[in-house]
């Protein structure tokens, strides 16, 4: 079962604004050549995801199935059309075991779906995961200049807790990586 939303901030219905209708579920295997259209055009056009080369349905699904039980991938799906607006997924956050307790979020919104609460929907339903799979804290690692993930993660209580410099090279530039955390 997911999570409906019908309203913007602070319960207020703003159709300008706002997606109005969207279902925040568990992703499925089903989901998996929406979410690859989603990440792709962030692969081959922005720097906002540090791969280089698209994903194929087979990375996807093998995704998918590492993003199960506490480490989940989420959907945010129009309710009228049944399409996927956007997606994010908690991972682990070292291999190495003290860091069982620590998660790292990844928020992805498709262009057309961009400014209307999906990312916060998103991000609000992993947060609420997170603490409900008792883990203490989640990590937020973006391109420095994405300034839209800095300011979605601001909002929903993360702090900036350092900046990692030209720590990527992609599409001839180097990238810094800003982390951001929230204690749960």
């Amino acid at each position: 079962m997911g999570l409906l939303l019908a309203t913007g901030r602070g319960g207020t219905v703003r159709p300008d604004r706002y997606h109005r209708r969207m279902l925040i579920r568990l992703a499925e295997a089903v989901d998996a050549e929406a979410i690859r259209a989603i990440y792709n055009a962030e692969v081959t056009s922005s720097v906002v995801t540090f791969d280089i080369v698209p994903w194929t349905l087979a990375d996807q699904l093998a995704w998918l199935e590492h993003h199960r039980g506490a480490h989940p991938a989420l959907v945010a799906v129009d309710e009228a059309s049944a399409t996927v607006l956007g997606y994010g997924s908690l991972s682990p956050y070292r291999p190495r075991p003290a860091y069982a307790t620590t998660v790292e979020d990844s928020v992805y919104v498709g262009a057309d779906a961009r400014g209307r609460g999906v990312g916060r929907a998103i991000l609000t339903e992993l947060v609420r995961l997170a603490a409900d799979h008792g883990f203490h804290t989640v990590i937020a690692r973006t391109e420095g200049a994405n300034e839209p993930s800095i300011a979605l993660h601001k909002a929903c209580g993360f702090e900036v807790v350092g900046i990692e410099r030209e720590v990527g090279r992609k599409h001839g530039r180097w990238l810094d990586v800003i982390e951001l955390q929230l204690l749960l």
